[in-house]
């Protein structure tokens, strides 16, 4: 449980950095943006999305001080996205795009079977997190679904389930409410990885 208590810690250190930077980087031309600071990953809006997400769904795991955090790097994003609109559209958009190649590949190293270990399933999969946490912001006013990624993100997931072993949930079990097994199914069990063949 500490150590699942450091992975949010982490969390919220880099929501609030992100937040923190969110105005600039959305008038950069810049996707991913270093931080700068310590071990922090750099800066995009699937990452900041995913924490955000994180973090206010699981506040009973939170200390009273990083809740404060939260809702004030929550307050802060919101500040630099009013009157960016389109920026933050165009951004979300060419990051989606990015995370869906990133994605598409892990599929195919899954299918082919050059995935090499089903213990790093949990870290692949943070594309696809990061790739739902963009199309549900991006499905809200006043912004408009990316018809692309709507169409592609069932494909890819087609193709994974065609190879899929449900199982338990692979990220710490504590984090669970914030990902229903019926919306996050990727979250719950692991591929089967093909043995791989020299003819293939």
């Amino acid at each position: 449980m500490h150590h699942e208590n450091e992975r949010l810690a982490q969390d919220v250190a880099a929501l609030s950095a992100m937040a923190e930077q969110m105005g600039e980087y959305l008038d950069s031309d810049v996707l991913f943006w270093p931080l700068g600071r310590g071990n922090l990953p750099m800066l995009t809006l699937g990452g900041y999305l995913l924490r955000e997400h994180r973090l206010l769904t699981l506040p009973q795991l939170l200390t009273p001080e990083q809740r404060g955090q939260v809702d004030a790097a929550v307050f802060q994003f919101n500040q630099a996205l009013s009157n960016r609109v389109v920026r933050f559209e165009t951004k979300a958009q060419h990051e989606l795009e990015s995370r869906l190649r990133q994605w598409e590949e892990s599929v195919k190293e899954i299918e082919h079977g050059t995935l090499q270990h089903n213990s790093n399933y949990s870290t692949i999969v943070e594309p696809r997190a990061m790739i739902q946490a963009l199309l549900d912001r991006l499905s809200m006013p006043p912004y408009r679904p990316d018809d692309r990624a709507g169409r592609l993100v069932p494909l890819l997931d087609t193709r994974l389930q065609n190879r899929w072993q449900p199982g338990e949930f692979v990220w710490p079990a504590e984090w669970q409410p914030a990902y229903p097994r019926d919306d996050y199914w990727w979250l719950y069990g692991l591929p089967r990885v093909a043995k791989y063949s020299g003819n293939e």
